[in-house]
C-alpha cells in the first residue's frame, strides 16, 4: 500500500511539472525543459525506489541528505503544478466574463509573471522541508472528567509521537525534545509508539529516554507502534525491561489514587487506511477488543483510565470502555493541513480532538516522519490537564 501511494504521488508530480512548463515557458524552452524535468524526474524516482529495497545498505548520511534534497525538488514541482492549475483556471473564467482585449497569440498560453510561480514554490518547499519539519509546537488541553478525584484535578501529561529515529531525526534533537517536554514540567509524560525505529540507534535512544524519567514526577509510559515492530520488537522489548520505562503491552498501571494508564500493542495485519477489505476490517477489529480486554482487566469500577494506543481506532475501543482519554499517533496528522484541518484524511481520525460521549481521544500530528516536508501540520508535543466536570 505504501509503495502504490508513493509511486501515484510520484507520478502525479512528474505530470504536473510537464503541464507547469507548458504555462510558464516560451515555445522554444518547453521541449527542453520536458526533456530536463522528464530525466531528472525519472531519475529520483528510480534512486528512491532502489534505495527503498537496499535501505539497509545505504548510509544514513546519504538517506538524508538525497532524502532532503529529492523532496524540495520534488514538492517544489508539485506546488508550482498546483498553483498553475489555479491559476490557468482562474485565468480561464476572467476571460470568459471580462472579455479582455485580444492580444499576442503567441504569449496566449504563457501565465503573466511566469517566473514568481516556481519562485514561490521553492520558497513553500524550503519552508515545509527546513523549517516546519523541525519547528515543534506546544499544544493544551483540558480534559473534563466525571467523578475526578479531588486529587487528580489540574493532572498534567504530556504526549510525543510518531519520532522514527533514523535518518530524519537524530538523538540529538530526541535529547532536546525531552529536554523541553521535561522543562514544562507535566506529571508525566505518554509516548505513543514509532519512537524506536533505527535498529543501531535504537540501544542508546532506549538509555537517552531512560535517563529522563526520573524527570517526570510519575514516570515515562511508553506503548509500541508499528515500526518498533518492523525493528526487532523483541530486542527493543528485552532493553526497555532493563530501564525504568513503563512499557505497555495490553495491560494497564496504576499511577496514584484512582488513575490508571493503559496501553495496548499494534495490531500486526492493521489496515493503513480506512480498508473496504472486509476480512482485514473484521481481524483488526477482533486484534483491538482482545488487547483492549487485557488492558482493563481486573481494574476497579471507579477507575479513571486514560488508554495509549497507536493506531488512532482505539479511540472508539476507548469510548466504548469508559476511558477518559484516549492517546494515539500513527497519521502524522496527514503532515499536510490548513487551519489546522488535514489535507489528506485517509484514516477514521487523522487529527486532533475526537469526543465520543463522555470520552476524549487525540490523534497526535508527530514529531518526526518517514517523509521529510510538513505544511500546515507542524510537529507537536500535546498537553492535557485532567479537570473535574
Amino acid at each position: 500500500m505504501f509503495i502504490i501511494i508513493t509511486a501515484g504521488l510520484l507520478g502525479i508530480i512528474l505530470a504536473l511539472a510537464l503541464i507547469s512548463i507548458r504555462f510558464l515557458v516560451s515555445d522554444h524552452l518547453a521541449k527542453k525543459f520536458y526533456k530536463l524535468f522528464a530525466a531528472a524526474d525519472l531519475a529520483v524516482i528510480a534512486v528512491i525506489f532502489g534505495g527503498w529495497y537496499v535501505r539497509s545498505l545505504v548510509p544514513e548520511t546519504f538517506i538524508s541528505i538525497f532524502g532532503n534534497v529529492a523532496t524540495i525538488f520534488l514538492m517544489s514541482q508539485l506546488i508550482c503544478g498546483i498553483f498553475v492549475i489555479c491559476a490557468v483556471v482562474g485565468r480561464f473564467f476572467y476571460r470568459k466574463f471580462n472579455k479582455p482585449a485580444p492580444f499576442d497569440p503567441a504569449r496566449r498560453r504563457m501565465l503573466a509573471y511566469a517566473f514568481l510561480y516556481p519562485i514561490m514554490s521553492l520558497a513553500i518547499s524550503l519552508y515545509g522541508n527546513r523549517i516546519e519539519k523541525n519547528s515543534d509546537v506546544m499544544n493544551f488541553f483540558d480534559v473534563p472528567i466525571k467523578n475526578l478525584p479531588p486529587e487528580l484535578e489540574n493532572f498534567k501529561l504530556a504526549q510525543i509521537s510518531d519520532i522514527h529515529l533514523g535518518a530524519y531525526y537524530s538523538l540529538e534533537r530526541l535529547e532536546a525534545l525531552l529536554t523541553r517536554v521535561a522543562d514544562s514540567k507535566p506529571d508525566l509524560l505518554a509516548i505513543t509508539g514509532d519512537i524506536f525505529d533505527d535498529t543501531e540507534m535504537n540501544p542508546a535512544a532506549i538509555k537517552l529516554v531512560d535517563s529522563f524519567c526520573d524527570k517526570f514526577r510519575f514516570g515515562i509510559y511508553y506503548i509500541h507502534g508499528n515500526h518498533e515492530h518492523f525493528r526487532g520488537i523483541y530486542q527493543i522489548e528485552q532493553m526497555i525491561k532493563q530501564t525504568k520505562i513503563n512499557m505497555l503491552v495490553n495491560r494497564s498501571k496504576n499511577v496514584t489514587s484512582k488513575l490508571y494508564i493503559l496501553g495496548v500493542d499494534y495490531p500486526s495485519r492493521a489496515p493503513v487506511t480506512t480498508s473496504s477489505d472486509k476480512a482485514a476490517e473484521n481481524r483488526f477489529r477482533e486484534a483491538r477488543r482482545s488487547y483492549i480486554a487485557g488492558a482493563t482487566a481486573n481494574l476497579p469500577d471507579d477507575a479513571v483510565k486514560i488508554l495509549l494506543a497507536h493506531h488512532p481506532e482505539f479511540i472508539d475501543d476507548g469510548a466504548e470502555n469508559n476511558c477518559a482519554l484516549t492517546l494515539t499517533g500513527h497519521t502524522h496528522g496527514s503532515q499536510f493541513g490548513i487551519f489546522g484541518v488535514p489535507l489528506f484524511p485517509v484514516f477514521k481520525y487523522t487529527r486532533g480532538i475526537v469526543k465520543i460521549g463522555d470520552s476524549v481521544g487525540y490523534v497526535h500530528c508527530g514529531n518526526g516522519s518517514w517523509f521529510p516536508f510538513r505544511l500546515g501540520c507542524p510537529p507537536e508535543i500535546a498537553y492535557f490537564t485532567l479537570k473535574a466536570q
